[in-house]
């Protein structure tokens, strides 16, 4: 499983073995090992890749399916077109980063939850600075 998502997230990015076992600092032999499951990265090598590529460390080991905890937010609201569209607009916001780290013990309903007082308190903002 980890060397199937190594090898996929690279090759999504266009780079050969080479060229990503040169970002890494490793020989593109060790890293053609990690593809290919006859040797398991170090726990530090797993952290570079997951920040390379901004997923977590849950997906990369096939922990969950979902690349990043904002993902995980995306598609818990995916079903609410309102809730959706307030989450691409809140998803950039630096101030909130926590949240989505929050979210990975989360159930999709308590993240909708979540969601919706956060868009209670954005609409009750907008609205005093109205008046």
């Amino acid at each position: 499983m980890l060397g199937n998502r190594i090898k996929t997230l690279r090759e999504r990015e266009g780079l050969t073995q080479i060229e990503f076992a040169k970002i890494l600092n490793i020989s593109n032999t060790t890293l053609s090992q990690y593809e290919s499951g006859q040797r398991v990265p170090s726990d530090e090598i797993k952290t570079k890749i997951a920040d390379f590529f901004g997923v977590t460390i849950d997906f990369l080991l096939g922990r969950t399916d979902t690349p990043t905890p904002a993902d995980k937010i995306s598609e818990s609201v995916s079903d609410d077109p309102e809730l959706a569209k307030f989450w691409d607009e809140l998803k950039e916001r630096e101030d909130l980063q926590l949240l989505f780290k929050q979210t990975r013990e989360m159930s999709p309903e308590d993240i909708k939850k979540i969601i919706r007082i956060i868009k209670a308190i954005e609409d009750e903002e907008a609205a005093d600075d109205s008046l």
